[in-house]
């Protein structure tokens, strides 16, 4: 549900309320009881409910929890080194020296 912010043209009281779209706007000041509200323009307020989501969620379409190999930190196939590590030396073939 939408929160809508309302100020009185008398008094000055700014009040919020938690309204449904289809609820008629308000009209009687909570603070002086005269019918002066006059709802403001604002960014968009809303309330979310429900037990949340997840950064995973819907990721490339997989469903919850469901992570690619690519997207996970610690996934490494052993072929690069880890970062801030030195690159392994590369075998060269041994040459006697003459």
């Amino acid at each position: 549900m939408p929160i809508y912010a309302y100020r009185c043209a008398e008094c000055g009281h700014d009040h919020d309320a938690l309204q449904k779209m289809s609820d008629a706007p308000l009209t009687d000041c909570p603070a002086c009881g005269k019918a002066a509200l006059v709802k403001q323009v604002t960014a968009a307020g809303f309330q979310l409910k429900g037990s949340g989501w997840y950064v995973t969620d819907f990721r490339n379409g997989q469903g919850k929890g469901a992570n690619s190999s690519s997207d996970s930190a610690g996934s490494s196939s052993g072929t690069e080194p880890a970062s801030g590590a030195a690159p392994a030396p590369t075998a060269s073939p041994a040459t006697p020296a003459s």
